[in-house]
């Protein structure tokens, strides 16, 4: 039977570009992937042919020996089409056969795809924990204390889950491998093994303090330093800080989330600090001198006579430090002239004789 053209198979034109064939190629390996068609037996071998396709047509020294001589100029000789390397095709759509870590058809079905030989050593969960600080901290750095719970190796087996005298013995399933080998229609998988999960072995006498986890619940205090300049809801990731492994993989890392409380009156964005500081009518239009507040003291603002409302002044170096170093930023003070609600007797009669010159 002859072959179809591949850019009829994936349904693309001769001019499509890569995008358009990796699309048109998720399309059809969703459509036509055999474990969600088990009642259809062309599934497979449209299945393969699409990844026969997307193999030509996404490789450009491929894909040009394919226009120039056809099935011919791809093909894996003695008449076979071309290699085409499964891994590969899933290492790129990581979210449709799970190389990606995202659940996809391949990892719910068959456990995820070893990347070669030896036992799989799943690292220890990630721990996350939060610190509050204010604007003086961000401006000089900070040290937190945290107390944290997390699970790690067991004294008494070191981790190995082993009774202390044994130890844990190859798994029969897959041979100390941690994975095993099974076919899948025209291609073949290594799945984790399900007696060892994994682990490559398997014991038969755990130990009592863990019951064969090898991990074991302890409280630690752990010191974090919050550089000066951080930003609200930035994370400091700390790493193996957070649970052990099981039987010798690497620890988890522990996630530190800072929120960071505003001094009162100030608001921040970026390295600038805002400020709004209210003055009198007369200070306003007669000028004077006020001091108002910094994160570290005070400072003498000048405030010209005739200032608007909502005028801005600048303090030069009187705001936060950038994370990664550099110059401070600014304060900015912006002035609100406040109306006051209530006047006695003597403030009226010199209201009215202003008003009475703004009139004239």
């Amino acid at each position: 039977m002859a072959q179809r053209d591949y850019y009829e198979v994936l349904g693309v034109s001769k001019d499509a570009d890569v995008a358009a064939v990796k699309k048109a190629y998720r399309k059809l390996a969703l459509k036509y992937h055999p474990d969600r068609n088990k009642d259809n037996p062309d599934a497979e071998a449209k299945f393969k042919e699409a990844s026969e396709a997307y193999t030509v047509l996404s490789d450009e020294q491929k894909r040009q020996r394919y226009d120039e001589y056809g099935h011919a100029g791809v093909s894996g000789g003695s008449g076979g089409g071309p290699h085409v390397n499964m891994e590969d095709i899933f290492s790129q759509f990581g979210d449709i056969f799970g190389g990606g870590g995202g659940g996809g058809i391949f990892e719910n079905l068959f456990g995820g795809f070893g990347r070669g030989g030896g036992s799989r050593q799943q690292p220890g969960r990630s721990l996350r924990a939060e610190v509050k600080i204010d604007l003086v901290e961000v401006l000089n750095g900070t040290k937190r204390t945290l107390a944290i719970s997390r699970n790690e190796a067991c004294d008494t087996c070191s981790g190995s889950g082993a009774r202390p005298g044994s130890k844990a013995s190859s798994c029969n399933m897959c041979g100390g491998h941690g994975q095993v080998h099974q076919q899948q229609g025209f291609f073949a998988v290594r799945t984790t093994c399900p007696t060892c999960q994994g682990e490559g072995s398997v014991v038969s006498d755990p130990c009592k303090s863990c019951r064969g986890q090898g991990l074991a619940e302890k409280r630690r205090e752990i010191e974090v330093k919050i550089p000066a300049g951080i930003s609200d809801g930035a994370q400091i990731r700390l790493g193996g800080e957070g649970e052990s492994g099981r039987k010798g993989a690497p620890a988890g890392d522990l996630f530190v989330e800072v929120h960071i409380k505003n001094a009162q009156g100030f608001h921040r964005e970026g390295s600038e600090l805002y400020l709004e500081v209210p003055i009198t009518f007369a200070t306003a239009a007669l000028g004077a001198k006020i001091t108002v507040p910094t994160l570290e003291s005070e400072a003498s603002v000048k405030i010209p006579a005739g200032t608007a409302t909502g005028k801005v002044f600048r303090l030069r170096g009187q705001g936060l430090p950038r994370l990664h170093g550099g110059r401070r930023g600014d304060q900015l003070v912006r002035v609100m002239v406040s109306v006051p609600t209530s006047l006695n007797k003597a403030q009226k009669k010199l209201i009215r004789q202003l008003a009475e010159l703004d009139h004239e």
